[in-house]
């Protein structure tokens, strides 16, 4: 029995997984006085016990290797205001903290400020993958925004999307 041809173009793949809707986050860190960081949608949470989450990076990321030297990161779940600052940070080369408002956690990685959640970590582990490398952080203290009705900024088939206004239950 001949099984189909199992290529999958990159491209299409890529097109693929757009369907799937995620929230977009900032991991960011500190390297000697250094702030560094990139914008993720690929977060997601592992472990209650011990609290563990994991992004997904290229590793040709030039912010990756700054963070993993620094061993410690923080994620910033970014509100469905902060579309501004997710394009800031997807850029290469500029200056992303250039008029953005953070907070140094108690580990020493920048929290951007007004964002729905933020996460405190030290890296656990770190998982080669293809052309990605999984890293694991353990939390070590984390916040919420104050705002009762901010929303997730949300991606979608390639653009952002918002939550509709959401009543009480």
């Amino acid at each position: 029995m001949s099984h189909p041809s199992t290529a999958i173009e990159p491209k299409r793949f890529r097109e693929a997984l757009g369907h799937y809707a995620s929230g977009i986050t900032i991991i960011t860190s500190q390297l000697e006085g250094e702030p560094v960081g990139f914008t993720c949608q690929s977060f997601y949470s592992v472990s209650t016990t011990p609290p563990l989450v994991s992004f997904s990076v290229m590793k040709t990321s030039f912010s990756y290797p700054k963070i993993r030297q620094a061993g410690r990161f923080a994620v910033n779940v970014l509100t469905s205001e902060q579309e501004s600052i997710s394009n800031q940070f997807a850029r290469q080369g500029a200056d992303k903290f250039s008029g953005i408002k953070i907070n140094n956690s108690q580990l020493g990685n920048p929290i951007i400020a007004d964002t729905l959640l933020w996460l405190d970590c030290e890296i656990y582990a770190e998982h080669e993958a293809g052309d990605h490398l999984i890293v694991i952080g353990e939390v070590k203290s984390m916040g919420q925004t104050k705002v009762a009705d901010a929303q997730p900024l949300l991606y979608f088939k390639g653009q952002y999307c918002f939550l509709p206004e959401l009543s009480p239950a």
